[in-house]
């Protein structure tokens, strides 16, 4: 069986482990929990005829006071980048982590995640520079943790894309 390593990044608070509770578990919880360093969960996916074993490590939120260790992302396969599109400097903060992430390891499969879908009307970013992302080759998905919505997609399409990356 194929086993590959994926990593949830992001911002404090933008849902990582509520996401990765939804896909594991098929919970959700309106009580925040805040991680600290890393919680690694694993989940058997199918991606284009295949049986994956997804190893998922949440890593703890990024702020103006803790920076993610580099170290967490050796061996990964790829990752979520994950925002709350409900505050505007988390698009901000991701894609500048996503630029250190590049940097220590190179172009690896990404997903941007657009957490929070429930709560479109408080939405607060540029969609046009979503957009532009996308037209730049960004994987880029719409889900929320609380109602499932996009959830499965998100993590099977990392699955796939991280199956036809070479490593």
């Amino acid at each position: 069986m194929i086993q590959k390593k994926a990593c949830m990044l992001g911002s404090f608070s933008v849902g990582k482990t509520s996401l990765v509770r939804r896909f594991v578990e098929s919970i959700f919880d309106e009580k925040y929990q805040t991680t600290i360093g890393v919680k690694v969960d694993k989940k058997v996916v199918q991606a284009d005829g295949e049986e994956v074993t997804l190893v998922l490590w949440d890593l703890h939120g990024e702020d103006a006071f803790q920076k993610m260790r580099m170290s967490y992302l050796r061996g990964m396969s790829g990752y979520l980048l994950v925002i709350d599109p409900t505050r505007r400097q988390t698009l901000e903060d991701a894609l500048s982590l996503q630029e250190r992430v590049q940097e220590a390891m190179g172009a690896i499969p990404s997903i941007l995640v657009l957490n929070k879908s429930d709560l479109l009307e408080e939405w607060d970013i540029d969609l046009d520079r979503v957009a532009l992302l996308e037209e730049r080759g960004q994987a880029v998905i719409r889900a929320s943790a609380k109602t499932g919505e996009g959830v499965e997609q998100g993590f099977s399409r990392l699955a796939s894309a991280m199956l036809q990356f070479p490593v």
